[in-house]
């Protein structure tokens, strides 16, 4: 029996293909190129707001280097819809969306001026960053599958500079951030 499924694993398996000769696969990673593109372009917008917002100095720091990284990861993501023969076209990103608004009510809900603003506007950075994480990963693997190694490479930038401002996220909110609002009183 396993033997059986092992042999079934290692057979090549068709391509799928629309009628258009197009892999159902290419179709997947175009729209979530899409998705990606509207993202980021959407968090260009959302930026301002919580570097605004932020009363650490390293936070605001933190997230005017990040906004300034989102506008080169958009020229990559442009960049890679040209290595298709594309022209550049955003599809709404209904998870971005969410998670804006979820900005916006921390904005809302916390003191301003409070460090536990900031460790409120750290926890909707990380969502974001985490979205952002997920969906380069696929793409990566997806490009790779697709045998677009120059893709990968080049989508593979977008997704480590997303790790590196998680983990300095993480950092700015347990070496001071979080331990300073600990200390906050409550309304």
């Amino acid at each position: 029996m396993a033997k059986s499924t092992q042999a079934t694993a290692n057979r090549p398996r068709p391509v799928m293909k629309n009628k258009d000769d197009e892999t159902l696969l290419k179709e997947l990673f175009i729209e979530e190129l899409r998705d990606i593109y509207w993202a980021e372009k959407h968090l260009t917008k959302v930026m301002p707001r919580l570097l605004k917002a932020a009363t650490s100095p390293q936070l605001a720091h933190a997230f005017e280097q990040h906004l300034m990284q989102t506008m080169e990861q958009i020229t990559r993501v442009e960049l890679a819809f040209e290595m298709l023969e594309l022209h550049p076209r955003a599809s709404k990103c209904e998870a971005m969306e969410g998670l804006a608004k979820e900005c916006q009510q921390m904005l809302q809900d916390m003191p301003k001026g409070s460090s536990a603003l900031d460790a409120g506007l750290i926890i909707c950075a990380q969502k974001i960053e985490h979205y952002e994480i997920a969906s380069y990963g696929s793409l990566v693997q997806l490009a790779k599958t697709m045998g677009r190694n120059d893709l990968a490479n080049m989508l593979h930038l977008n997704l480590v500079e997303e790790k590196e401002t998680d983990e300095l996220l993480t950092e700015l909110a347990v070496s001071g951030i979080n331990l300073d609002a600990v200390h906050e009183e409550g309304q």
